[in-house]
């Protein structure tokens, strides 16, 4: 046991929720780790006890099963150890939109939007009542880029965005820290899954770099915070030109250029 809060981290297996583990672990947090594949799971779980001295425990759990689903919900609510969750958990699918098939869509929206939603609606009223406590949410820049053409997985990274930054507007008063990391291509096994060599990519961050990186954001507690984007300064831009439009929003009758001719 450690005097700083346990952290909950989804799909933490591998990539970028292993990395979290680990760079958690070395800050000395007791780790409760989240992922499907528990003979993965056992294997960090081990290497970090080992290495970092922390308590580890272990959920195995499918986050698009609600049984597996409530199981993690109940672990938030219930074990006041933890003070961070990490909701890493999530999937692409390869193809067209078009090519796609339903259910598959079905299962990724499930994993990409309502698990994240669920974990972090879970842990949320303790923390507000705590007046402490951090959400970590793993976005995507694909859902700022609908040029990208990863139609379902951007929107879904887009429902991510938004729904961490509303959260950070109501609970940050509360004492309750809440940032969107936004990746780019990143070196992980979601590219394989989704049927795409990542070595054909242009650009991939290693996962090392991407979750240092989201740690800096974290501890200067920004709202969101895109590793790969070298100018901050187009990030305010973009909210600065988003929050200008808010204004216009309010009226009573349709804008003019919407009005019938005559």
């Amino acid at each position: 046991m450690t005097n700083r809060p346990a952290v909950l981290i989804t799909g933490a297996s591998t990539g970028i929720g292993a990395a979290y583990a680990e760079r958690f672990a070395r800050r000395g947090h007791d780790l409760v780790l989240v992922s499907r594949n528990k003979a993965r799971l056992g294997a960090v779980a081990a290497r970090l006890r080992h290495e970092a001295g922390v308590t580890v425990d272990i959920l195995q759990a499918d986050l698009t099963k609600l049984d597996d689903l409530l199981a993690v919900e109940a672990r938030l609510r219930d074990d006041r150890r933890i003070g961070v969750l990490v909701n890493n958990a999530g999937a692409s699918l390869g193809g067209t939109f078009v090519e796609q098939k339903t259910d598959d869509v079905a299962r990724l929206v499930a994993l990409n939007t309502m698990a994240v939603a669920r974990l972090a609606n879970a842990v949320a009223p303790r923390f507000a009542e705590a007046g402490a406590g951090a959400i970590i949410n793993i976005s995507s820049v694909v859902g700022l880029a609908p040029e990208f053409g990863m139609s379902v997985y951007g929107a879904t990274k887009a429902f991510v965005t938004f729904l961490s930054q509303g959260l950070g507007l109501e609970l940050g008063p509360k004492g309750v820290y809440v940032q969107a990391v936004l990746p780019a291509a990143t070196r992980t096994e979601i590219w394989e899954h989704a049927g795409v060599d990542v070595d054909t990519l242009p650009a991939v961050m290693d996962v090392g770099d991407l979750v240092d990186a989201a740690l800096v954001g974290f501890d200067r507690r920004e709202p969101v915070t895109i590793p790969p984007l070298p100018d901050a300064g187009q990030w305010d831009a973009y909210q600065a030109a988003r929050q200008a439009m808010i204004p216009g929003f309010a009226q009573a009758h349709a804008a003019e250029r919407y009005r019938p001719a005559g």
